[in-house]
């Protein structure tokens, strides 16, 4: 893997991540959506904050960022090449959306970014992971608990699809683990609220 092409597409990847699309969405309408909720620019609290169209707007356009920059990397190389260049680009437009240097640095928690990588890269783990989401949501009603089950879940599926690969699943099982560990590192308050009883819970028909 050529070192400059590498760098470039890790330099392109992170704009495209740092793009605060649910900052940008609220500021349309005249919110600063770090003033509301929990104070996070992603999907969920948009979707709490402004409703359910524009939750679902950011969080496709978050979604769209992770698979474009993905897919910008492994067309940047051949072979084994376009592998480790759609990982790397998959890292770091992760590392954008969470650390936009537009918000000081401070972004979203990166599970929408994440589904746009996890489907360019991976189709079959992200499947599986969807479903152990939609699965806890449906019994919890807590996005972020479903969350976190997702993203703990992810090593898991792509060691159990390993043995169906050809030639292995050694980069992405390594990338799994540590997308892995970064969203529920950045769920940590979430986690917190779980423990303490006092994180927002999905009720049918309203929010509490």
């Amino acid at each position: 893997m050529d070192p400059l092409t590498a760098i470039a597409a890790s330099l392109v990847a992170f704009l495209i991540g740092s793009i605060p699309t649910g900052f940008l969405v609220a500021q349309a309408k005249g919110v600063d959506i770090r003033q509301h909720g929990s104070g996070n620019i992603g999907a969920t609290n948009v979707f709490r904050t402004l409703g359910k169209p524009l939750g679902i707007f950011v969080f496709a356009i978050d979604a769209l960022k992770g698979w474009c920059a993905v897919w910008l990397g492994e067309h940047w190389g051949t072979g084994e090449a376009a592998t480790w260049l759609g990982i790397t680009a998959a890292v770091c437009v992760i590392a954008g959306h969470n650390y936009t240097p537009w918000l000081g640095f401070k972004g979203g928690k990166g599970i929408a970014t994440s589904a746009g990588v996890l489907l360019a890269l991976m189709p079959l783990a992200f499947g599986i992971i969807v479903l152990v989401w939609i699965v806890v949501f449906q019994v919890s009603r807590y996005v972020s608990l479903a969350s976190v089950a997702a993203a703990a879940s992810l090593p898991l599926a792509v060691a159990a699809l390993w043995q169906f690969a050809a030639g292995g699943n050694g980069p992405l099982l390594g990338f799994s683990l540590v997308i892995s560990a970064l969203a529920i590192w950045r769920h940590r308050t979430n986690i917190q609220r779980l423990r303490a009883g006092t994180e927002s819970r999905f009720v049918r028909g309203k929010k509490s």
